[in-house]
């Protein structure tokens, strides 16, 4: 269960990505700029759930970032579709 410099590695990749992410999310000039940050940070959640399915040798972790991504998905097109507003 050692994480290894690869794991260390990509543990430093994904934290840079969020910061970067929450970077655009605060200070995004727009509303889509904002919603593209958000679907940013969950595939970064997802990756992150995967890791720690490697981490931890458990199947169980995989199945949940499968499920957490399809949500993230819905929430993501949900809120397009929002501030799209009634344009047919």
């Amino acid at each position: 269960m050692s994480l290894g410099i690869t794991g260390t590695i990509v543990l430093a990749l994904l934290g840079a990505a969020c910061v970067l992410a929450m970077l655009r999310l605060w200070i995004g000039p727009h509303a889509p700029d904002r919603i593209v940050a958000a679907d940013t940070l969950s595939v970064i959640a997802t990756g992150a759930i995967v890791v720690l399915a490697l981490f931890f040798d458990s199947a169980l972790y995989l199945d949940v970032a499968l499920l957490y991504g399809v949500l993230a998905f819905v929430g993501v097109v949900a809120l397009a579709r929002a501030i799209e507003g009634n344009r047919p």
